[in-house]
């Protein structure tokens, strides 16, 4: 089958074009790096032409609430209108897990925003909602370090792999999974700020790694998977140890 991945040259994208190719299908790339502005919907249908599923892995530019609702949900429309015009049979984006008991914390409601605009105007909508990645914990040093310090909000997470993502974005593209929505994490659960401390460690790095409570809901485990959730690829521990 032919699959369009929407955010292809991202961190996730890169992952599902290498499963989507091993998988045996075609791939259909749609990225600013490819030529393709998915906040217009310009010439989109002619694009999808051809095309059995779309796998929306886009990344807003910001985190600020306004700026990404805006970015999230004209994409997604964008994109399901598209498909609907050209005959696309499916289409699955990738979200977080409990962002729909975060309401005070702007980016997960924008992400919420463009899970809404998926299922109303995307075909056959599908929803992948997963853990942070095992990369979460290093990308947070190093965006908040600031000297000895890093200050790290209170979230607990289950993280999990990249490419289990990508694999699992593929099977609700080719319906070898056909819930319309499911969860994914990792096998090992945790504090952000345990993780953190654990990847300076390894690194060699030394700081104060400090949690505020940036959401009631975040710190107390809304972002943990359920229980019919998916569990699969390494624990933390595991992929830490791989990672010298």
């Amino acid at each position: 089958m032919r699959i369009a991945i929407a955010g292809s040259t991202g961190l996730v994208g890169r992952h599902v074009v290498r499963e989507a190719l091993a998988a045996g299908h075609d791939v259909l790339e749609l990225s600013r790096q490819n030529g393709v502005d998915l906040t217009s919907p310009d010439g989109l249908p002619g694009r999808l032409e051809g095309v059995d599923a779309v796998v929306d892995v886009t990344q807003s530019p910001t985190l600020d609430e306004t700026e990404s609702t805006q970015f999230f949900t004209t994409v997604a429309g964008n994109l399901g209108d598209a498909a609907r015009e050209a005959g696309v049979t499916r289409s699955v984006t990738l979200s977080i897990i409990g962002i729909d008991h975060v309401p005070d914390y702007g980016y997960y409601v924008a992400k919420l925003a463009q899970e809404r605009t998926a299922i109303e105007r995307g075909p056959a909508a599908r929803i992948l909602r997963a853990a942070q990645f095992l990369e979460f914990p290093g990308q947070m040093l190093d965006w908040n370090r600031d000297g000895d310090k890093v200050v790290i909000p209170e979230l607990k997470t289950q993280p999990v792999a990249i490419s289990e993502i990508a694999r699992l974005l593929v099977r609700l593209a080719d319906d070898r999974v056909p819930e319309a929505m499911v969860e994914l994490a990792g096998p090992e659960s945790g504090e952000l700020t345990d993780f953190v401390r654990r990847v300076a460690e390894a690194r060699g790095v030394e700081v104060e790694v400090i949690g505020v409570r940036a959401s009631e809901g975040m710190a107390d485990g809304v972002c943990l998977p359920g229980q019919n959730a998916i569990i699969a690829g390494p624990g933390f521990t595991d992929w830490l140890a791989t990672q010298a």
